[in-house]
């Protein structure tokens, strides 16, 4: 069943977007070949510092703080309060983000939790309706209901305090300066402002933002400004946090909370006052001799990768190859198995009990035993393991929609501290409510709608002050004890296939990064296997369908970032698929 054509070893061609056809390229032996959604990217080299990020304005914010003497804690900011600017459809301070952070001098990674929280009036019957029947998404999306307090600004802060080592006002003056200027909208971004007419343009302040004075969406290479921005911006520069989270700013996102005609929230001053960011310990599993190392509860990152890789490590991947449907068999039906305990047990474990042994590599490898077959698991193999348990509580499964609008970047400073970030205002444009110049985010709805089934509790209902389960994977991945590649995606609950095939491409199939990037992604979190539109694993589907798999050609619009860290230095990678960039010295 292996393929005629590989499309991972030794392809030499490589399928370009470029002026809306398709351009061949002569691209590094080893690479896959995909259909690139922007432009062609090759591998980035710096000696000591890089930034990569989902926009090259960002980018270049961050590297322009490290040349300053900044830190990776330092260009976070500058990258994150651009990113909020110049793609608000992802993330920003109206949002919330997962960082992992390696620490040179102590050679420890530790994980911030600055994820959105629950108002404290809030019920398990928050996305509800009269009948007691779940929302549909977007009704209970576009509006206040959504709203969960924000994390990214307290988040920033308390980096820079911990790591920082320029002024804290310096950080925020390229997005000040850019939002003062203007900066010239993207492809990508009118793309997606015209995609959400129907949303984005019911709200009076997105409307006068994103469309121009006869309704259309902003057009590609015009300037846009944004003094409202600037203006929060600035508060937050001479206050810290506290000017974020107290004060006209605060005041301006409850009332455009509650203002909502058929939808307003229930986030209120003190919710925002009491928001606090959380340090916890990183959750790492063994990998071919790796340790990767990621974002805990209320992530379910981490931990879902780590069972994939713990699952797929009892088989040859590196014999068999990325050509081989035999790999995707493996990795398909180990995702599979993954998702399933993922949706029983996972959720924020300040609220709920969890199995301590998700991650025990006894258990693992028993699940793995499944998996020792000819063919695809049938549906009704795929079920929820029973891991060491150790008090936790039993919970049925839930299911959670996550929109794939989130931002992923990594920095290394030439001390050799690493920032992992993935930050998101959860669906594209959030909540599509807008305060003092920002997106407000729509991260309750990764809550299960449904707060039990059949009677019993679903560990991932709506609980007040509770956070939300996420997919977002920040990783850094160590070998012998020293950072070795850091990276992560947007993309929703596909996230977590994005990263752990990624950690595959890496480590068994000898890619660097760049390349395992570039790698056609094919994925199967709940039975149906989706195969990237455009790309050679559309050549895949046969053989899949052949194993058992139901199969579907779709796109799956990753925005994989991340650096490798060598002898020699840096290589950085981004994503083909969006407008990021790596960049360095």
């Amino acid at each position: 069943m292996r393929l005629s054509h590989a499309f991972g070893a030794f392809a030499l061609v490589a399928l370009t977007m470029a002026h809306g056809a398709f351009a061949q390229q002569a691209t590094d032996a080893h690479a896959p070949e995909i259909a690139s959604g922007l432009t062609d990217k090759t591998t980035v080299h710096a000696k000591e510092q890089m930034v990569a990020a989902a926009n090259p304005l960002a980018a270049e914010a961050g590297l322009d703080i490290l040349r300053k003497g900044g830190s990776a804690a330092d260009a976070l900011v500058a990258v994150q309060t651009v990113l909020g600017l110049v793609e608000p459809q992802s993330s920003g301070i109206g949002g919330g983000a997962f960082l992992v952070w390696y620490d040179a001098a102590s050679g420890k990674v530790t994980t911030f939790d600055g994820r959105e929280t629950a108002p404290a009036a809030a019920t398990p019957n928050l996305f509800l309706n009269e009948q007691g029947e779940p929302l549909a998404f977007f009704d209970a999306v576009v509006g206040g209901r959504s709203v969960g307090a924000p994390g990214v600004v307290r988040l920033m802060e308390t980096v820079h305090k911990r790591a920082g080592k320029l002024e804290w006002q310096t950080l925020l003056e390229p997005a000040i300066r850019l939002a003062e200027g203007g900066f010239t909208v993207s492809p990508r971004l009118h793309a997606l402002i015209e995609d959400d007419r129907g949303r984005l343009d019911t709200q009076p302040a997105t409307r006068a933002y994103f469309y121009d004075s006869d309704g259309k969406a902003l057009a590609a290479g015009s300037i846009l400004k944004n003094p409202d921005y600037a203006a929060t911006l600035k508060r937050i520069a001479e206050y810290g946090a506290d000017g974020f989270y107290k004060g006209p700013v605060a005041e301006k996102i409850v009332a455009a909370v509650k203002a909502h005609d058929g939808n307003p929230g229930l986030l209120t001053l003190d919710d925002l006052a009491a928001y606090e960011i959380k340090e916890r310990e990183a959750v790492c599993a063994p990998y071919r001799g790796l340790e990767v190392c990621g974002m805990g509860p209320p992530s379910s990152g981490a931990l879902t990768v780590g069972q994939i890789l713990g699952m797929v490590s009892t088989f040859d991947l590196g014999s068999l190859g990325p050509d081989d449907p035999e790999s995707w068999r493996i990795i398909g039906d180990a995702t599979r198995l993954a998702f399933a305990d993922r949706g029983r047990y996972m959720a924020d474990s300040d609220f709920v009990k969890m199995p301590k042994g998700l991650l025990d590599q006894d258990y693992l490898k028993a699940r793995a035993a499944l998996i020792r077959r000819p063919t695809a698991l049938g549906a009704d193999d795929v079920t929820a393991g029973d891991p060491p348990w150790d008090k936790a509580e039993l919970r049925m499964d839930g299911m959670s929609l996550e929109q794939p609008s989130t931002s992923h970047f990594v920095i290394v400073d030439r001390d050799g501290n690493i920032a992992s970030m993935t930050t998101s205002v959860e669906s594209a444009f959030g909540s599509r409510q807008m305060a003092a110049g920002f997106i407000l985010n729509n991260q309750l709805t990764d809550f299960s709608f449904a707060p039990d089934a059949d009677g019993e509790a679903v560990a991932n209902r709506v609980q007040p002050g509770k956070r939300p389960r996420s997919s977002m994977s920040p990783t850094i991945v160590l070998k012998a004890g020293k950072p070795l590649h850091a990276l992560g995606s947007p993309g929703g609950s596909n996230i977590i296939p994005y990263v752990a095939n990624t950690i595959i491409a890496l480590t068994d199939w000898d890619m660097n990064m760049q390349q395992a990037i570039d790698l056609p992604h094919l994925t199967n979190r709940f039975g149906t296997y989706t195969l990237e539109a455009g790309t050679r694993a559309e050549e895949m589907q046969n053989d899949l369908d052949a194993l058992g798999f139901k199969t579907s050609i779709g796109d799956l619009n990753s925005g994989l970032h991340g650096i490798t860290i060598t002898a020699q230095g840096l290589e950085g990678g981004a994503d083909p698929r969006r407008e990021g960039v790596a960049v360095g010295d």
